[in-house]
This record gives C-alpha cells, structure tokens and sequence, in this order.
C-alpha cells in the first residue's frame, strides 16, 4: 500500500520542527547558560551539580541499618540493624535516604523548602528514586507527608508533595496524596527534642474514610524531605497502618546523623 502523497512534506515538517527547537534551545544555552542548582556555578547540564557541590554531598551507602538507613562506619559484611533499632522499633519498616542532612544536602533542602525553588524536586526526586530503588520495586503507591492547611497556606506548597510527585514520575509508581491528611496543627519540630516531638504529633495524622478502600493492602512508600528523630516519619506510618495499609517504608532526600 502506497503512502499518501502528502507524507513526505509532513515528515519534512516535523524535522523542521525538531531542528528549530534543537536550535532555539541551544540559542538559551549561550544566553542563559545551566548553572549548579546549589551555588548557581556554571555547569554542562541543567538542572546538575556542579564538581565541588557533588563533593559536599554525603551519599548515604551501605553499609547501614536496615531499619532505619543510618550509616555504618564499618562494614561487617552482612545486614545489620542498629542499636537504635532493636532498641526503639520504628513503626515503618524501612527508611532510606539519599545523603546525611548537612552541606551540600541542607542548603538544597532550604532552597527547595524556603526559597520555593520548586525547581530543584526534579533532581532531588532523581536521586531519591535511586536511593530508594530497592523500595519502590515493592512499593504500590506513594504518599507525601502531608502539611496542615494552615500550614500550606502560609508556605504555598508542600515540598514532600514535590518530591513524592518527582520519585513518582521518575519509577512509574503512583503518587496518591489523599491517602494521609494531616489534621491537627502541631507546633514547629526545629528545636523540639524526640520526645517532645512525639507529643506534639499525637493525633496529627489520619487516613480519610473516603480514602480507606484504596489504602486497604497496600505497601506504601512515604515521601518526606528530611528525616530527623523519625518522629513524624512513625505518626504518619502508624495512621497508614491503621487506615488499612498493609506496610509503610520511608523515603527521604536527606536524614540528620547523629555522630557518636
């Protein structure tokens, strides 16, 4: 069967299209060249580090606690849980985080959280969906922690919603952010010690009836910015648990070690 006579010119248009879009961005390469998404350094790629940004990361690598993903200064050679996790069980199963919450790491954090570069949740969702991978195999759904409303009034956006949409984007795994509300308004966290912080979550969290049906039987994978003490990290686990999910793992950009 012959094509139509008019394919040619259409196939011809589209590589017009695709060659002055090639040429228009390479035109906003020289006037606005990629910079870092931390120091705004000059960079080959958009929306990467630069060299001495990458440095001033603190990946997060095995060896480390299964439980809750803190690292190990040495490698025994064989999965190990934490003195901290056999101690004081967490209610999730698993966390995970891309680097050590301070450097590099901390001042994207801010920028993403405080400066509204929601920009930055691409490449951060990137890195997490990497370090999570091993999670997302299993997961079914994902679910952002969520803010109060009053809370996301005043900030505009919630950053865990960003990444949770990013690691979604980047796995294939589907983001559903009905699945947890926040429903009491609880005091800041900076500043508030563990147990302090467990006080001031009692109740904040909660699956919505309307929501329950979805959430029965499946492996949720929650999505903050940084972990801490893991103390909102288990409120929002255990209202997930409650509301019928069948098990919860955590996935953050950054979490704060603690150095012995």
């Amino acid at each position: 069967m012959s094509e139509p006579l008019d394919a040619e010119p259409v196939r011809l248009n589209l590589r017009l299209r695709r060659g002055a879009r090639a040429a228009w961005g390479a035109a906003l390469g020289l006037l606005y060249p990629p910079t870092c998404i931390a120091c705004q350094a000059a960079t080959g790629e958009p929306h990467a580090l630069c060299a001495a940004c990458w440095a001033g990361i603190r990946f997060i690598e095995r060896p480390f606690c299964e439980r809750l993903g803190t690292p190990f200064a040495v490698d025994l050679g064989q999965p190990l849980l934490s003195p901290a996790a056999i101690a004081d069980p967490p209610v999730f199963e698993r966390a995970r985080a891309v680097a050590e919450y301070d450097g590099t790491a901390s001042l994207l954090v801010h920028r993403l959280k405080y400066d509204d570069r929601l920009e930055l949740a691409r490449a951060l969702g990137l890195m997490m969906s990497r370090a999570g991978a091993e999670l997302l195999r299993e997961a079914d759904v994902i679910v952002p922690v969520p803010l109060h409303r009053w809370r996301l009034w005043r900030r505009r956006f919630n950053q865990a919603m960003a990444l949770a949409k990013a690691v979604s984007a980047q796995s294939g795994v589907a983001c559903d952010p009905f699945l947890l509300a926040r429903v009491k308004r609880t005091r800041r966290q900076v500043g508030l010690t563990k147990a302090q912080r467990q006080v001031n979550l009692q109740g904040a969290f909660r699956a919505p009836e309307e929501a329950r049906a979805r959430l029965k039987g499946k492996r949720v994978l929650l999505v903050d910015d940084v972990l801490t003490t893991g103390s909102t990290a288990n409120a929002a686990s255990r209202a997930l648990l409650r509301g019928g999910a069948a098990s919860v793992d955590v996935l953050a950009f950054a979490r704060v070690v603690q150095e012995l």
